[in-house]
């Protein structure tokens, strides 16, 4: 029995779509539900490489990002609150910044004590899915809990 969801979202038309079935989902078994935001943050990922000499990024642009960041996040998170209130499902938000974000969503998966995490997928396939990379794969590939893959075509019904 499900009865703490994770619901990472991006505010997608994908992750829309998510967040409805996690709704419906958690209204149906009791469940509670935890929004869940990772902003980006490209210090120190292991998997891009910058080469050059000279590099700098103005400090005054970064916290433009950051803040920039910290507002869309709020933003998303809010309007899944409100859809959450609305269904008349317990929820809750979060956010973080982190450089990888399948690693921080298992982080706050296994931190909330959740036992489902819901996400969307875009369906790309074969060489298409493995160049442009997906987060639910890397999710699905490192998670110890169950991962309920919502297809983009369902996310649009």
């Amino acid at each position: 029995m499900v009865r703490h969801l994770l619901v990472p979202i991006d505010g997608s038309e994908l992750t829309d779509g998510a967040v409805h079935a996690a709704l419906e989902l958690a209204k149906q078994s009791g469940a509670r539900v935890s929004f869940f935001h990772v902003q980006p943050s490209y210090y120190g990922r292991p998997d891009v490489a910058i080469y050059g000499e000279g590099l700098v990024l103005d400090p005054a642009l970064s916290e433009q990002f950051s803040q920039a960041n910290a507002r869309f996040a709020a933003t998303i998170l809010d309007k899944a609150l409100e859809q959450a209130q609305a269904a008349g499902v317990e929820a809750s938000s979060e956010t973080c910044v982190s450089p990888l974000v399948h690693e921080a969503i298992l982080e706050a998966a296994e931190r909330l004590g959740c036992d489902l995490i819901a996400m969307a997928s875009h369906g790309r396939r074969g060489l298409a899915g493995l160049l442009i990379g997906s987060e639910t794969q890397r999710v699905l590939t490192h998670a110890k809990l169950p991962v309920l893959v919502i297809p983009a075509q369902a996310s649009q019904a």
